[in-house]
């Protein structure tokens, strides 16, 4: 019976050393500050979360230097409120807002309007960035020196809690699964997509893509601008520079929503993957979630000293190396062992949910889901 608790242990143990390993020979982000003044921080805004006003600010304050370039919708009077508010507040700072149409159906409406913003992209980079990321100084400065070797630099999300259950098990799901999600298979592949919540992209790479228009019909608007620059001979860095994502969960059916739709579209993401690099994925990031659930049931079935004792040391290892990771990618470690582990144990779950329902909810927004191109808008 002993067995039964070992063997799976073990193998969870081993994938986790592995992942971490690789994960910390990407090397930790390169200090720096200096921001280059002719960036444009573009961001499509939608308005709804409580944090977005605080959000916004920081950035503002954090890159004072740079031009930002807000995308905001003509239905969302909400969102332009918190726009016209700042502008008001920090008069001193490059701002235009320009208030754009919904929309169509089957658009994605965040590439819907960095499609329309694309006259405004006149600079020879620039960054877009979701409206609940803060990209502090030295991140940017990452970002920007990553290009002088590619056509697009990303960075690592890094969850910032509120102190609500909800929130923090939303932000052990991302603080413990970034660095150990994007950084591993970089040893082996190039990146398969990249981390859309903030990204620099170079101006002649971007003219070659043709811009984001021919984007606007895919749901998941990081895979397709992976895909269509790597398709144009483009190339993609994942920098180990943090960004700082604050969005505010209100309770466990709000979290449930989040992490649907993210599981919803990693399906999709591996839709498009060679069947090597799909197996990959799934040994390193799905098994491991069984694999703890496995050691756990049998442990509780087993109820021997051996067993607990094997559970302990597994836990331990556990937390001990994602405190490593933390603290190395983003200076500090964020781990909490009870939302950690639930956070984790949770995940087949999520998969299960996004295999079973394709319909996502997207702030205020409901979209049906059938492909990466075929979506719908729902009541």
């Amino acid at each position: 019976m002993l067995s039964l608790v070992l063997a799976p242990a073990l193998a969870y143990a081993a994938l986790l050393s592995a992942k971490i390993l690789l994960a910390l020979r990407r090397g930790a982000p390169p200090p720096g500050t200096a921001v280059a003044p002719s960036t444009t921080i573009v961001q499509p805004i939608l308005g709804g979360d409580p944090a977005l006003s605080d959000v916004l600010a920081r950035n503002l304050r954090a890159l004072p230097h740079c031009r930002f370039l807000w995308l905001l919708d003509t239905d969302d009077a909400v969102g332009r409120d918190v726009a016209q508010g700042l502008c008001e507040r920090l008069p001193d700072v490059a701002i235009t807002c320009l208030v754009l149409p919904p929309a169509p159906a089957g658009h994605n409406p965040k590439m819907h309007k960095l499609a329309l913003a694309q006259p405004y992209l006149a600079t020879p980079h620039f960054v877009v960035l979701d409206d609940d990321t803060e990209l502090p100084a030295a991140s940017l400065a990452a970002l920007l020196a990553a290009l002088d070797d590619a056509d697009l630099a990303t960075g690592l999300p890094c969850y910032l809690d509120d102190g609500r259950f909800a929130s923090r098990l939303l932000a052990q799901f991302v603080d413990n699964n970034a660095a150990l999600t994007y950084l591993p298979l970089l040893n082996f592949w190039p990146p398969p997509s990249i981390n859309g919540m903030g990204y620099a992209l170079r101006g002649d790479a971007f003219a070659r893509m043709g811009g984001f228009a021919p984007l606007t019909r895919q749901l998941t608007d990081d895979l397709a601008v992976a895909r269509r620059l790597q398709a144009c001979g483009g190339r993609i860095v994942q920098s180990t520079a943090p960004l700082f994502v604050r969005t505010s969960v209100r309770d466990l059916r709000h979290y449930a929503q989040l992490l649907h739709r993210w599981f919803l579209f990693a399906l999709l993401l591996l839709q498009h993957q060679p069947s090597a690099l799909r197996a990959s994925i799934l040994l390193l990031h799905g098994l491991p979630p069984l694999l703890l659930w496995t050691t756990l049931v049998a442990a509780a079935v087993a109820t021997r000293p051996a067993a607990l004792v094997a559970i302990a040391a597994l836990l331990a290892l556990r937390s001990v190396g994602l405190r490593a990771v933390q603290r190395h990618f983003t200076g500090a470690t964020r781990h909490r062992f009870a939302p950690s582990l639930i956070a984790e144990l949770l995940q087949p779950l999520h998969a299960l949910h996004a295999l079973l329902q394709r319909r996502i909810r997207w702030r205020t927004r409901h979209y049906r889901v059938h492909t990466n191109d075929d979506f719908e808008p729902v009541a």
